[in-house]
């Protein structure tokens, strides 16, 4: 599969906030970066601590969706632009926009990093 295969797979499991089949595609030592709080963001190492991250971002936000805007990749890169829009259970709705970038390893994702404007 290619880089832009798999994490449009990825993409779309976050989505449907399927936690088992996003974890099925990184690798064990996977690392993610989010991008809260700035200016650098919270990292996590490793499945358990991704997979913790995940769990908890799932629990706190009801309605969630990362539509992409543009992707590309080459060899081992992904870069995926997205926006992210979110609903609260008090009716605010808000969007945001930003950009991962992904390294792949074996076939699987072993980094994302994000970033987002403002």
């Amino acid at each position: 599969m290619s880089s832009v295969n798999l994490v449009l797979a990825f993409n779309d499991a976050l989505n449907q906030r399927d936690l088992a089949q996003m974890m099925d595609m990184m690798t064990q030592d996977c690392v993610f970066e989010n991008t809260y709080p700035p200016p650098d963001g919270s990292h996590y190492e490793g499945k358990d601590s991704v997979r913790a991250f995940w769990a908890e971002f799932f629990a706190q936000s009801s309605e969630s969706k990362f539509e992409v805007e543009e992707i590309f990749g080459e060899s081992d890169r992904c870069v995926l632009r997205w926006k992210y829009h979110w609903a609260r259970a008090d009716g605010a709705s808000g969007h945001i926009r930003g950009v991962d970038v992904y390294r792949i390893r074996a076939g699987k994702i072993s980094e994302k990093l994000s970033y987002v404007k403002g």
